[in-house]
C-alpha cells in the first residue's frame, strides 16, 4: 500500500493553504480562489501537458521553501511551477508581477486585430478581460500585423489566424480527444500559424470543443457567427439523453426568447470546460424541445455574460425580474447594513441621489 503524498504549506499573497505536494502554484492559488488566482490564457487543468507558453501567469518566488528559504532569481510560470514546503509566493502584492503581465499582454496584443465589435468571442474573452486589467491604452508597435489568407475548416467552425495567440490549446484537445489529428502547428516563428495539411475539414464527433477552449475568437461557431452577442443571451443549463458514449449531454443553452442560438460545454469559475460534449449535442440540437431544461446558469466569472445572475453581500441573492430590457431589482435589505433608522424608504424609488434627509443616521 503506497504511502500518501505529504501536504506542504504554501503563502500565495500573504495567504497560506496546505496542498498536497505535486501541486502547482496556480493550482494552489485557485484552491484560495479571487484576485490571488493568476491569470492563464494557454494552461488547461484537464488538457495534458498544457501550459508554460503564454507567460501571464508569471509569479514571484521570494522564498523557495523552509530547507532553502533563498528567492527564484526570476519569475515563473505559475502553471509549470510545484510548490514546495514554506513557499511563498506573490501575485497581485508583487510590483514585478504586475509590470511583467502588463509587457506579456503587449506582445500578445502586437499581431492582435481590433475588431472586438465585430468578434464574436466580444464579452466572454480572455484577452479582452486580461487586457483591460493590464493593457496600455496605445501600442508602441510600429510595423503592420500579421495577415493571413482564409481557410475552411469544415463546416462548423471558422478559423481567425488573425486572433491566434499560439496557446496550443485546440491542438491539445484534437489530440486528447479525437482519434486523429487533423490540424497544428505549422512553421516556426513569427511564421507559426494553426492550420490543416492539405485543406482538410475537421469533422471529428468532438472537434467542436476546440471552440469551447480557445481563449480568443480565433475559433468560433459557424452556426452562432454574427447572429447575436453573448450579452443579449440568457444561459441556460440543460441536458438530454445524448446517445454518444463519451457524452453525457450536460450542456449550456444560450437562449433569447424560446429561440436557442447555440449550445456550449459547462464552464467552471475558472472559464474551463467541466465536461466535452460531442458535435450533435453542439450542433444539431437547437431547439427546447431538444432538452430537459434545468434552469438558469450561474455564472460566476466576472463578465457580461454574468448579467441577470448576480450574487449579493455575503452571498444574499438578488433576484432579476427579467434577464434582458430591464434593469435587475436588488432585494437587499440595506437597512440591515447600513445603520439607518427609516427602513421604509426604499433606494430605488428615490429620485436623485440619497441624502441626509431621506437616512438620518441613528444615535
Amino acid at each position: 500500500m503506497s504511502e500518501q503524498a505529504p501536504n506542504f504549506k504554501v503563502t500565495i499573497d500573504n495567504i497560506s493553504i496546505e496542498v498536497p505536494a505535486g501541486t502547482t502554484i496556480l493550482n494552489a492559488a485557485r484552491m484560495i480562489g479571487g484576485e490571488v488566482t493568476p491569470p492563464a490564457m494557454c494552461y488547461y487543468s484537464k488538457l495534458k501537458d498544457s501550459g508554460g507558453k503564454c507567460r501571464t501567469c508569471l509569479v514571484e518566488v521570494s522564498k523557495g521553501s523552509e530547507k532553502d528559504p533563498r528567492p527564484m532569481p526570476k519569475l515563473m510560470a505559475s502553471c509549470r511551477t510545484t510548490v514546495m514546503d514554506g513557499m511563498e509566493v506573490k501575485n497581485i502584492t508583487s510590483e514585478k508581477v504586475v509590470d511583467a503581465r502588463k509587457g506579456v499582454v503587449e506582445f500578445l496584443l502586437l499581431n492582435h486585430p481590433l475588431d472586438c465589435p465585430v468578434c464574436d468571442q466580444a464579452g466572454e474573452c480572455d484577452l479582452q478581460n486580461l487586457s483591460y486589467e493590464h493593457g496600455s491604452e496605445a501600442t508602441r508597435y510600429e510595423f503592420k500585423r500579421r495577415t493571413f489568407e482564409k481557410e475552411d475548416i469544415g463546416p462548423y467552425i471558422s478559423l481567425h489566424m488573425t486572433r491566434c495567440i499560439m496557446c496550443f490549446r485546440c491542438v491539445y484537445t484534437a489530440d486528447q480527444l479525437t482519434d486523429k489529428r487533423e490540424h497544428g502547428i505549422l512553421e516556426r516563428g513569427d511564421h507559426a500559424q494553426i492550420s490543416t495539411m492539405l485543406n482538410k475539414a475537421l469533422d471529428h464527433d468532438f472537434i467542436g470543443n476546440v471552440i469551447d477552449v480557445c481563449p480568443v475568437g480565433a475559433l468560433t461557431d459557424k452556426t452562432f457567427r454574427f447572429k447575436n452577442r453573448v450579452w443579449f443571451t440568457k444561459p441556460v443549463d440543460a441536458h438530454r439523453d445524448c446517445k454518444h458514449e463519451k457524452c453525457n449531454g450536460k450542456v449550456r443553452l444560450w437562449m433569447r426568447g424560446e429561440e436557442v442560438f447555440r449550445v456550449t460545454a459547462r464552464k467552471d469559475q475558472f472559464g474551463e470546460v467541466e465536461e466535452f460534449i460531442c458535435n450533435e449535442c453542439r450542433f444539431d440540437k437547437k431547439e427546447t424541445k431538444d432538452w430537459v431544461i434545468e434552469g438558469p446558469s450561474l455564472i460566476q466569472r466576472s463578465s457580461v455574460i454574468s448579467q441577470g445572475h448576480y450574487v449579493g453581500t455575503k452571498k444574499t441573492p438578488i433576484l432579476i425580474n427579467t434577464v434582458i430590457g430591464k434593469e435587475p431589482k436588488h432585494l437587499l435589505d440595506i437597512h440591515s447594513i447600513s445603520d439607518v433608522n427609516r427602513p421604509e424608504i426604499d433606494l430605488s424609488k428615490i429620485e436623485g441621489p440619497a441624502h441626509s434627509d431621506d437616512f438620518k443616521v441613528s444615535k
